[in-house]
């Protein structure tokens, strides 16, 4: 997301070398990265089960609604 790691530091031409601490916040900060779009895509396919869920029972109770209709019942 917004972290830019030791080996593109180096593509990058930047003149001085990472030390170790930095190194260790670039790998952290990618850690942290990686866990928040793990939770963001677990949140997002929760999302859409719970809207497909609900397209389908919307789908389901146009149906009866219809085969009701098609024998001159109206639905309550």
């Amino acid at each position: 997301m917004s972290t830019i790691t030791a080996p593109e530091l180096s593509v990058r031409a930047f003149g001085s070398s990472t030390t170790r601490f930095e190194r260790a916040l670039l790998r952290a900060a990618s850690a942290l990265d990686a866990y928040v779009l793990t939770r963001l895509e677990r949140r997002d396919a929760a999302a859409r089960r719970d809207a497909l869920a609900a397209e389908a029972a919307a789908t389901g109770a146009r149906r009866a609604a219809e085969a009701l209709a098609s024998v001159g019942m109206l639905p309550r």
